[in-house]
């Protein structure tokens, strides 16, 4: 099934360079390959990717406008277990097909002031560099933990209208769709180890999710927004009614083994509904970039049951998310000096998984960049701060160090040899991950 997809999609390049067409497509895209070496455990390889990105944009006329954009990717490590599994190409080989966006554009439907999307779109709202609070009708995408912001396309209808300086946006998603997780070890930095009582030896854990039901009112998504610039700033007020995209648990339950002091654990898993207002600005003051965003998440209450009538210690229950609102903001400059440096800077409240005011935690990143060569050569240095606790923060930080060199031998071809190194407590976010540092070279070329 896979292979007639991918013979359909190459099928469909060629005849579009071979055949006449009033409304010829454009193509573009990017050849991508990624290679990640992790300095601990021997030096094996972490991160194995090759990617090709193909974008079409077609304009049959003024008013239409489709797009489509398309990884192809040979994709991680072979997972041959047995001498059966070398039959299977996709287990020898892996890959995989995925449609990031495919959308019709119509403008100036009914209303010359109205356009229309349609179709699998990324709908990114907010003014800050990739962490973006407000940013809430696309599912995250964290399969790699490192590529910030990055998110999946959603099957949306989006309207436009435009009304004097205003512009005033509508989304409608009809279908809920979870964040992708990080692979591999990675996962650990959004999960924090499961802590059960002492003298318990825990086997097995397990879980299940239960999705929204297929209906409008469990599933879909909505937004607004009204966007304006006033005194050389961009202003926009937005509102989601939408769910939380990564899970949580709400029941938790011990199961006994045949082994005395052992014990299974099962989580039941649901996505919670959530009211996100939020407000974002954009601008400058004397050369100087500067942004901020802030969204408050109403969430509904989500109440955990712990399950111990295995035990014979009967069932207990607390309040696993307060229907409490809490904030998440970003506040961010960045500048250029004459000489050719350029700096980014972020303060950054609350990371994509934290939910509640007593999860909240600090991230303070910062990036210098400079190009030599007339920009052949460029260095970057970048890295960033978390505190959990500023009470006691010798005991709960974590830093982030991530320099890197780029060199194009091409004016559309960029070498990139990075590192990146990890240190902190265990009860943060990145500590957690703390011997995961990395060595990764990535060679690109631009279509």
């Amino acid at each position: 099934m896979r292979n007639k997809a991918l013979l359909m999609i190459i099928n469909g390049i060629l005849l579009s360079f071979t055949q006449p067409s009033e409304a010829q497509g454009i193509w573009s895209g990017y050849l991508q390959t990624d290679n990640r070496l992790r300095l601990y455990d021997d030096y094996e390889f972490s991160w194995q990717e090759y990617r090709l990105n193909l974008e079409l944009e077609v304009k049959p006329s003024e008013k239409v406008k489709l797009y489509s954009e398309v990884w192809l990717r040979s994709w991680g490590f072979p997972v041959v277990q047995s001498s059966s599994d070398l039959f299977n190409k996709d287990k020898v080989s892996p890959w995989n097909l995925a449609f990031r966006e495919a959308y019709l554009d119509l403008y100036g439907f009914i209303s010359d002031n109205l356009d229309l999307r349609i179709g699998k779109q990324r709908i990114a709202w907010g003014t800050a560099d990739k962490l973006n609070p407000t940013d809430n009708l696309n599912p995250p995408d964290i399969e790699d933990i490192w590529d910030f912001g990055r998110h999946l396309g959603s099957d949306a209808i989006k309207g436009s209208y435009y009304m004097d300086d205003f512009t005033f946006t509508g989304v409608y998603v009809p279908m809920f769709t979870p964040a992708v997780l990080p692979r591999g070890d990675w996962s650990a930095a959004l999960s924090p180890s499961m802590e059960i009582q002492e003298g318990l030896i825990l086997r097995n854990l397990t879980d299940s999710i239960t999705m929204p039901a297929y209906k409008p009112e469990e599933s879909s998504i909505a937004g607004i927004k009204a966007a304006n610039s006033i005194f050389g700033f961009d202003f926009s007020l937005s509102y989601v009614y939408g769910r939380d995209y990564l899970p949580l648990a709400q029941r938790i339950t011990f199961t006994p083994t045949s082994v005395p002091g052992e014990v299974d654990i099962h989580s039941e898993l649901v996505f919670p509904r959530m009211h996100i207002p939020g407000i974002d600005m954009a601008g400058s003051i004397m050369d100087i970039g500067v942004w901020a965003e802030a969204a408050v998440f109403f969430p509904e209450e989500i109440e955990l049951i712990i399950d111990l009538s295995g035990l014979g210690m009967g069932i207990q229950d607390s309040i696993a998310l307060a229907d409490d609102p809490y904030v998440k903001y970003v506040i961010g400059a960045d500048y250029t000096f004459k000489n050719g440096i350029y700096i980014n800077g972020q303060y950054l409240h609350g990371f994509v998984h934290e939910r509640g005011n007593e999860n909240m935690e600090d991230y303070f990143l910062c990036g210098i960049e400079k190009s030599f060569l007339d920009d052949e050569l460029k260095i970057t240095m970048a890295g960033g701060v978390e505190i959990k606790d500023y009470n006691e923060i010798e005991n709960n930080y974590a830093y982030i160090f991530s320099p890197e060199i780029a060199y194009r031998p091409l004016d559309n071809a960029s070498i990139k040899i990075g590192g990146l190194f990890i240190d902190g407590k265990d009860n943060t976010t990145f500590g957690r991950v703390k011997k995961s540092d990395e060595m990764s070279i990535k060679i690109s070329y631009n279509f």
